[in-house]
């Protein structure tokens, strides 16, 4: 009779990401034991799935974690990648393929897998764009590794919350009539996320003897611009207008991709870039290993469809901003015990609440994306378009869930560093500040059973400028911050018994016209 032990172990790299977020269930489903390698543990702890695997912390450029990590691993996910991070990714990539390379050799592994970019047939490898010269060489890497590698190859890969969804979606809703760059004539073959893990999960059976790169796509080839005619019809949209012009760069469009969607410009324009080439598969040749069940491969129109479906339903596992963004603070908190002193600015908002703090909890729970933030919507707006214009992430990345938050989700240009149901969340900023800032919110009672609202944020200069800039923004804060701790405050008495988790936006419900969130 087999036992737990008995079952295959798998190691999965950037579980807290989009990809691997989603690969990790379907793994367990299928009969494997996993273990995550984590730069920050933590991240995974709200996960359905946490209980049921082993995380170990570690980062893949660093030989002595990811070698410890690899002991007792049958096959090892590779689903990291430096995109966004600035110059010298490429170097990071390259760094990290070879120390998982030679870890997984030495400890035996017997297979590797890999989630690389389709490259262009016939173009050379100095003319692809970065990203995809990155994606391939780590693709290299791993294979010459001594290790029985899979690599798999996808192109724009369509599902709730993907990066390259979340770009056509917001493309197209959002522009009936656009100016595109030239890349919308481009052929590309889109392939459905379900497909996506199905391969991944079915490429751990592979035989000893297959190291290779495999081209994984959907049946339909079509240019970017079918795409988001597609798109249209699916999502029941008017017919757009698409007017593609050849003035446009890979950096300016980029920059156009990250003022129209929540995808960043410093993701947007690899993304992009990417798009330059036809990527097309050239063999099918994985369905000799992992045969097509009916009803697979998912056509685009079907994989759209479900993708929007999980949207409406608020049934997103996870998004491509599941991810840390990259060169985000990771400095001690103010409340640890190594805190290094130094300069600590803080805003304290505290009021009674006339409400159970259920009631208050939901609504601190809820806030952010489409809720909103309770206070001068235009002051977030700006902030938000400030924030894009040098680079930043902005307020678009709103939430995955409109509800229920977990550690590591991002809300807007905030990411969730703690939350204890029912009492406190704490959020770290994201934004582009001259310091570290944070922003709590507490639901609390006294001893008299009455119920206390806690708001502080909290700024942690970085030089003269951090200083500067935290002075010059404190004569708003009592609007800002004010505004805020009072309306989610009235908000949550409004809301007893009824609060903003049953799908109506709190602030337009309850608050007046100048408080509604900016749309």
């Amino acid at each position: 009779m087999e036992t737990t032990a008995d079952r295959p172990l798998c190691l999965v790299t950037g579980a807290s990401g989009y990809i691997g977020g989603r690969l990790v269930p379907e793994l367990l489903a299928a009969g494997y034991r996993v273990r995550c390698l984590a730069r920050s543990p933590g991240k995974l702890r709200d996960h359905p799935w946490a209980e049921d695997v082993e995380v170990v912390p570690g980062d893949v450029t660093d030989p002595v974690s990811v070698g410890a990590a690899m002991r007792g691993v049958a096959v090892a996910y590779y689903l990291v990648h430096a995109l966004g991070t600035g110059r010298g990714f490429e170097d990071t990539d390259r760094r990290g393929a070879q120390v998982f390379g030679t870890r997984a050799a030495g400890a035996g592994v017997r297979r590797i897998v890999y989630l690389g970019g389709l490259t262009p047939a016939g173009v050379p490898e100095q003319e692809l764009s970065p990203h995809l010269r990155s994606r391939a060489e780590v693709g290299r890497v791993l294979l010459s590794s001594g290790v029985p590698t899979t690599v798999l190859r996808a192109a724009v890969i369509i599902g709730s919350g993907s990066a390259s969804f979340e770009m056509l979606r917001y493309l197209t809703e959002r522009l009936p009539v656009m100016i595109t760059p030239s890349w919308v004539r481009t052929r590309i073959q889109p392939i459905a996320v379900r497909d996506v893990l199905r391969l991944l999960v079915g490429s751990a059976r592979m035989p000893g003897d297959v190291n290779r790169a495999f081209d994984i796509g959907g049946p339909d080839v079509l240019t970017y611009r079918d795409m988001m005619l597609r798109y249209a019809a699916v999502a029941g949209l008017p017919r757009r207008v698409i007017l593609p012009v050849p003035v446009l760069t890979p950096r300016l469009s980029g920059l156009w991709v990250g003022l129209v969607t929540p995808v960043p410009a410093g993701i947007a324009r690899p993304l992009a870039e990417s798009l330059r080439h036809e990527v097309v598969c050239r063999e099918d040749d994985i369905t000799r290993y992992v045969p097509d069940p009916p009803g697979h491969p998912i056509g685009f129109d079907d994989a759209v469809r479900l993708a929007l479906k999980r949207v409406q339903d608020a049934e997103v596992a996870t998004r491509w901003s599941s991810a840390s963004v990259p060169g985000a603070p990771s400095d001690p908190l103010p409340t640890d015990p190594a805190w290094a002193g130094g300069s600590l600015y803080t805003d304290l908002r505290e009021r009674p609440v006339d409400a159970p703090p259920e009631a208050l909890w939901r609504v601190i729970e809820g806030v952010g994306g489409e809720n909103g933030w309770y206070s001068f919507p235009l002051a977030w707006s700006v902030r938000g378009i400030a924030d894009r214009l040098v680079g930043g992430v902005g307020l678009r990345r709103g939430r995955r869930d409109a509800h229920r938050l977990r550690v590591g989700d991002s809300v807007d240009f905030w990411r969730v560093e703690e939350i204890e149901p029912g009492r406190l969340l704490r959020l770290r900023a994201e934004m582009r500040l001259p310091g570290l800032a944070w922003l709590e919110m507490c639901a609390r009672t006294d001893g008299s059973g009455r119920t206390h609202y806690r708001q502080r944020a909290l700024f942690h200069p970085h030089g003269l400028l951090g200083h500067a800039y935290w002075w010059s923004i404190s004569p708003f804060h009592a609007v800002v911050f004010g505004g805020m701790a009072r309306n989610i405050a009235r908000t949550a008495e409004r809301t007893d018994g009824d609060g903003p988790n049953d799908g109506t936006p709190a602030t337009d419900r309850t608050a007046p016209p100048a408080l509604r969130p900016a749309r």
